[in-house]
């Protein structure tokens, strides 16, 4: 399902599937960095909502998606290099709306960003 998107050329790849959580990683590079050097807060956000919204359509029926409809991040420490690790955890996981938390680490395990996202859960059209 990456292939084609946004994951593919910023590096994003899913580690770790545990029925709590869903669990990636995103490298700290000229990919991800913005002009000062830093973690790019919109890649941040992007490796939230790729959690947040992956982790949802696992939750949900064959006949059923999800679609983000509400996003936040705080960003709360600067990260040059290496990586960041992603963890979603359900907050509320309902018929008709879920919401996530989105824990960012850098490889010290130091908190980078925290966002929740709420879902919309929507049947999926027919293919």
């Amino acid at each position: 399902m990456s292939r084609n998107t946004a994951m593919e050329p910023l590096g994003i790849v899913f580690t770790e599937l545990d029925p709590d959580y869903l669990r990636a990683t995103m490298p700290v590079d000229a990919r991800t960095h913005q002009p000062y050097g830093l973690l790019h807060g919109g890649a941040s956000v992007l490796l939230a909502e790729t959690l947040g919204s992956t982790a949802g359509m696992l939750s949900v029926g064959e006949d059923e998606g999800c679609v983000g409809i509400e996003i936040n991040a705080n960003h709360l420490r600067g990260v040059r290099s290496g990586r960041v690790t992603g963890t979603a955890r359900a907050l509320h996981v309902g018929r008709s709306t879920q919401v996530w938390e989105i824990r960012i680490e850098d490889d010290t395990g130091r908190l980078a960003c925290i966002s929740r996202l709420t879902l919309a859960v929507v049947a999926r059209p027919p293919r």
